[in-house]
């Protein structure tokens, strides 16, 4: 048996970066941090950081795109792909990316912090509109 789903939240690392394939397919580039917290066995409080880079295909690139930008959070849905290249200097290279295939916009406030501190509005992103409310919906589980 064959299966490859990826599911993880994350804050963006980096601008997405939207490029166009020869085809004049949307693709967008960008990178997540997700953060693991949790306590050693004498009591220190740990922390490690998982940075995954991700590719999206489609109107779905042209969405994160459009409202998404460094340090915003997202949900990202997709699979594993393992990529392998030559560097300009003759090495071999590879790394592991998602190929998104869904995501949810993720609400980075607490339910208590929402009447106090607003969520982002036009301007906080000068280059980019605010983004839509949080679809639920399309939450993969």
């Amino acid at each position: 048996m064959n299966y490859n789903k990826v599911i993880i939240g994350g804050h963006l690392t980096r601008d997405p970066e939207l490029s166009y394939l020869p085809s004049q397919t949307p693709v967008v580039d960008f990178g997540i941090a997700a953060n693991r917290k949790y306590k050693t066995q004498d009591g220190q409080q740990k922390e490690e950081v998982c940075f995954v880079d991700c590719r999206c295909y489609g109107a779905r690139a042209e969405t994160i795109n459009q409202y998404l930008a460094k340090g915003r959070p997202i949900l990202v849905e997709g699979r594993l792909v393992f990529d392998r290249w030559e560097a300009q200097d003759g090495t071999k290279r590879s790394k592991h990316r998602i190929t998104v295939e869904n995501f949810a916009f993720v609400d980075s406030q607490r339910e208590g912090e929402r009447e106090s501190a607003p969520a982002p509005r036009q301007g906080e992103y000068p280059d980019r509109p605010a983004p839509p409310p949080p679809t639920y919906d399309d939450i993969p589980f």
